[in-house]
């Protein structure tokens, strides 16, 4: 078969011989060059070079020299062509290699949730990310302790991110605080028992808990519905602090914790690696040496790696961005809803979205528990407004009485619990020490426990449990003379309906509000009010994440 003569012309330096061809000499080669006709060899040049008679004239020695001139540009050429093709195809081959390396990484769990009518309402664009941190010891020995032992909800945090990314609010949730633990069921498939009255953290770990229990149990005790969740160890803490290349923290006073390894003088420092572990393990040698006084501690310092994060230093650095997120994702272990590279990326888009000095860290509102005080409650009605707050999207930072994205005056012409009305909220009123009897008329067990939980939670305090009812469809409201408003607010607190308050005339003005729960109370007791709280608690605990200036007491 006849060669294609482009491809075996000795003539052309760029181009090798057929096979079996000799190569040329270099001679040969510009002579049989000198010898291809102007028009195919044509070079941008004057037109006497380019004119018919030139060959005539000294131009095929004029050729010559071109031909010989124009070699190594082309070979230049070339190399910078290959060396072209060679970084485009690196690039996309490690960008995909990135992709499986990162992909591969992630840890992704599908958590049992349960009925949707069993789940508070949906934030809608607003985003809720439960943060879990166990004090799983796995891979570590024994130099954090008991490296056997179970993983338990050590540190957690709601991260609740405004639907239109102008702010957000973090709730430390204390590992001491007594909640309900509900029923739940493991990615394993066994079903494990609920609690009535447990610590928080054994919504993790104990009796083979996994992070959709700890999620089950976030969204029972505060109304908020959550979207994701993140689970890190230990060793994330060490991991990603070194990636950001250290966290800057402040110590108030000098600290040697025997227990958590941390010895620091007083003043500032940046830690990364076992420091910066042992920085936010520490609580024995701050304040009253209990897990309250060091959770503003933990705030500090994840305040500080957002701000790492966030920086230019971090940003314009590849080798950082690299080992941020090779750390960060074989660090995690997340929902499958979000365990993909891609579905990471975009969560952290739209956190990055919010401005670091509209971040306010709090703590959710407790007290000393009456009957052990090693433990905590819940302290009401302010835990039931700050809830209620972040259910409702409104913001902790600056004026927490506008919504995000809306200014002042929509939050002041947002309706009141003047009169019973669906949009009435429990914060509208002085709901601490308004009497609340549940009846259960459901026909199904459990529920007025459910409810009553709930209704403490927003504030309700003296919520208790009555005999149940007879089976009912609907769900009610009863309220003596001169209690409107209160029942207003407790309806709206169980998402009912306005014509579900009703006075009862044989009621005496000492008597309390009744609450009979009927077949709709799966929908209702998980609804949340439709207008928030306008202000915070006076003096709930706050840390902003753009506060240079926090240190450890």
């Amino acid at each position: 078969m006849q060669q294609d003569s482009q491809e075996t012309d000795p003539a052309d330096p760029r181009i090798p011989p057929a096979h079996g061809a000799p190569y040329r000499s270099e001679q040969a080669r510009s002579e049989q060059a000198a010898s291809i006709p102007v028009q195919r060899r044509r070079t941008p040049g004057t037109a006497a070079e380019a004119a018919p008679g030139a060959a005539h004239t000294g131009g095929r020695a004029a050729r010559r020299r071109q031909a010989a001139a124009e070699r190594p540009r082309r070979r230049v050429l070339k190399w910078t062509a290959g060396v072209g093709a060679l970084v485009l195809m690196a690039g996309c081959g490690g960008a995909y290699y990135a992709y499986q390396h990162f992909n591969n990484n992630i840890t992704a769990v599908k958590v049992q949730l349960g009925s949707e009518a069993e789940r508070p309402k949906a934030a809608g664009d607003a985003l809720n990310i439960l943060v879990i941190g166990t004090d799983s010891r796995e891979g570590l020995g024994r130099e954090y302790g008991d490296e056997g032992s179970t993983g338990h909800a050590d540190t957690t945090l709601l991260f609740h991110v405004a639907k239109d990314r102008s702010n957000a609010t973090v709730i430390s949730i204390p590992r001491d605080l007594m909640v309900p633990i509900p029923d739940c069921e493991n990615t394993g498939g066994k079903k494990i028992p609920g609690s009535a009255r447990a610590m928080f953290n054994e919504s993790l770990g104990q009796e083979g808990r996994d992070p959709g229990c700890t999620w089950k149990t976030v969204e029972k005790a505060t109304g908020i519905r959550v979207d994701h969740f993140v689970m890190v160890n230990f060793d994330a803490v060490k991991t990603l602090s070194t990636a950001v290349g250290g966290v800057e923290v402040c110590a108030a006073k000098d600290i040697n914790d025997a227990d958590s390894h941390l010895r620091m003088s007083k003043g500032r420092h940046v830690v990364q690696g076992d420091e910066a572990l042992a920085f936010v393990r520490t609580r024995h040698a701050v304040g009253f040496g209990g897990d309250l006084t060091r959770i503003p501690l933990q705030q500090q310092f994840i305040s500080s790696m957002i701000r790492s994060i966030k920086s230019s230093d971090t940003l314009t650095s590849p080798t950082k961005l690299w080992k941020l997120a090779d750390a960060a994702t074989k660090a995690l272990t997340v929902d499958d809803g979000i365990g993909s590279v891609d579905k990471l990326k975009d969560l952290a888009l739209d956190i990055s979205k919010v401005d670091t000095k509209n971040i306010t860290f709090t703590t959710a509102p407790v007290l000393d528990d009456p009957k052990d005080k090693d433990r905590l409650v819940l302290k009401q009605p302010d835990a039931g407004q700050v809830f209620s707050l972040v259910a409702q999207d409104r913001s902790l930072t600056g004026n927490a009485a506008a919504a995000p994205g809306a200014g002042a005056t929509e939050a002041a012409t947002a309706p009141t619990a003047a009169a019973p009305s669906p949009t009435a909220t429990a914060a509208a009123v002085d709901t601490k020490d308004v009497r609340v009897a549940v009846h259960n008329g459901s026909g199904t067990p459990g529920q007025a426990q459910q409810a009553v939980d709930k209704l403490r939670a927003q504030g309700f305090a003296k919520a208790t449990t009555a005999p149940n009812a007879t089976a009912t469809p609907s769900s009610s409201v009863s309220y003596p003379a001169g209690k409107a408003a209160e029942a207003a607010a407790l309806a709206a607190s169980l998402g009912l309906p306005a014509d579900a308050v009703r006075e009862d005339p044989k009621a005496g003005s000492r008597d309390g509000l009744a609450v009979v729960l009927g077949k709709d109370v799966l929908a209702a007791a998980n609804a949340v009010p439709s207008v928030a709280p306008t202000e915070a608690p006076k003096d709930l605990q706050r840390v902003q994440a753009d506060d240079t200036d926090v240190c450890a007491k």
